[in-house]
């Protein structure tokens, strides 16, 4: 069986989405499991509160927390963020900085590492986000791939949408009230089911 690891933090529930349509194009391969594990919070519930997060996040406590050794034996870990100011967020840096010692033995080197984001705006930083991600995975030593032109729907011009060459990707809106569209989340889709083979056929002996 090709287990392909989905990592994500969701403070409202827009990232969330994405990774359970990632989920689902990795189930459509067959010889596939998708594992969706999430990050743990840094915030204070206090401050959570304040910024209205509470009770997406308790529905986000029921999704196990990931752990080192989910990601070693993984054959391919699909990772989910939000944006913070062009970047990764601060949660998701914190889980990867505590990965040296896997980067140490070599525990990634040649699986499968994609990504797909979200941001507020059109121009917030969903790519710069994927791109600058992709600097760990390759610190790492694994094999990035992100989302082809071969998923149109990244060439639709008729609506506001995410997703680029780079990953998956939605638009949250700058009060966070829009959700992700019908066609990020096949974006989302495709990508896992694009990873998935990949990391199917990287996992075969030879």
């Amino acid at each position: 069986m090709c287990k392909v690891l989905i990592v994500f933090y969701s403070m409202y529930g827009h990232v969330r989405k994405m990774a359970e349509a990632v989920a689902e194009g990795v189930g459509e391969v067959p010889g596939c499991e998708a594992i969706i594990r999430r990050v743990p919070e840094t915030l204070p519930g206090e401050v959570l509160g304040k910024m209205g997060a509470l009770d997406a996040q308790k529905e986000m406590a029921r999704i196990p927390l990931v752990t080192l050794e989910e990601l070693s034996s993984a054959d391919a870990v699909i990772f989910g963020t939000p944006t913070r100011f062009g970047n990764m967020c601060g949660q998701m840096r914190q889980f990867l900085d505590s990965t040296g010692h896997l980067w140490l033995q070599g525990k990634l080197v040649g699986k499968v590492g994609s990504v797909f984001a979200s941001s507020a705006t059109q121009h917030g930083g969903q790519e710069s986000t994927i791109l600058s991600f992709h600097i760990t995975l390759l610190h790492q030593g694994m094999v990035v791939v992100g989302l082809p032109y071969a998923f149109a729907g990244q060439m639709d011009n008729s609506q506001i949408t995410g997703c680029s060459p780079y990953g998956a990707s939605t638009i949250a809106g700058t009060d966070g009230s829009r959700m992700p569209s019908e066609n990020e989340l096949a974006g989302a889709r495709y990508q896992g089911t694009h990873v998935a083979r990949i990391a199917q056929k990287l996992s075969q002996p030879p």
